[in-house]
């Protein structure tokens, strides 16, 4: 993403309706039955509160497009959506007056114009996740809704290594979900490292796409690996295999983080700073 889009988060310059917005959204998916608004539910989701958000700024009912619909419990440190202003306003107006409607879980850090054929979802290169474990003896009091807790102690580098057979376009049925509604199990990841901070650990990966559970399964499996219940050949055994019954479990969703979604530099969309912010450095 370049730069050029932070000096357009707060400004004041009128922006005609049907116009169409881009945004920065962070959120602490705790308090959430997961991004996608339920129609014929009252739990509250991510998308609920950004929309009743805009909705109170343009005194009008908005729809929103996100770039990857996250689940119960996880969070976005860049989840990016757009919508068509249905009145004039500014940047600064949709920034600022979202954010004095949201909840303190809930924050817009920029808003934009962009070309009508953005698409939050569909221009998408590539989505990056951060899967971040706290590696102790002790569950930690603090941040216990943002870290996923193992006791058992886990080789990074081993972890690591095992990871490397996920590279590349491949069938990911092992760790795909049972209820994944997906036409294909084929994606392409980009990278995947595992590396230690101190207690923590963090599994960075970004792919043209995920299929549901695909991170937080992938997570479960290179967690066994690392604590030498299963070998690092294991996941490439596993991916051979196709089978997602004989992978580890899923691992739970307070760890997931969507850190980062990359679109062609023609959008010109702000650089989302690394995250989150739970990470030292």
């Amino acid at each position: 993403m370049a730069d050029s889009g932070i000096e357009q988060a707060f400004s004041s310059a009128l922006l005609p309706t049907g116009t169409r917005i881009a945004c920065r959204i962070e959120y602490d998916g705790s308090g959430y039955h997961g991004w996608q608004a339920q129609l014929k539910s009252s739990s509250p989701t991510v998308q609920g509160a950004l929309e009743h958000a805009l909705e109170r700024v343009a005194v009008q009912p908005i729809r929103v497009h996100c770039a990857g619909r996250t689940d119960a419990g996880v969070h976005g440190h860049a989840q990016i959506v757009h919508f068509d202003a249905p009145c004039t306003r500014s940047a600064k107006a949709w920034v600022l007056g979202g954010n004095s409607h949201l909840p303190p879980d809930v924050r817009i850090h920029w808003a934009q114009p962009v070309p009508e054929d953005f698409h939050a979802r569909f221009s998408a290169l590539a989505r990056r996740y951060r899967y971040v474990i706290v590696n102790s003896a002790i569950r930690p009091a603090l941040s216990s809704r943002q870290l996923t807790w193992q006791r058992k102690p886990l080789d990074a580098v081993r972890m690591h290594g095992a990871a490397q057979a996920l590279l590349g376009e491949q069938d990911f049925s092992a760790f795909r979900a049972a209820a994944c509604q997906s036409s294909t199990p084929f994606r392409c990841v980009h990278h995947c490292s595992v590396t230690r901070r101190g207690d923590l650990l963090v599994i960075d990966i970004e792919a043209n796409a995920f299929l549901h559970h695909m991170v937080r399964n992938i997570a479960g499996s290179l967690m066994a690996v690392g604590c030498g219940e299963q070998s690092p050949e294991w996941i490439a055994d596993l991916l051979l295999a196709g089978d997602r019954t004989r992978a580890a479990e899923t691992a739970p969703a307070e760890g997931l983080y969507l850190v980062d979604v990359r679109y062609p530099a023609q959008f010109s969309l702000p650089v989302t700073p690394p995250g989150p912010l739970v990470l030292p450095g």
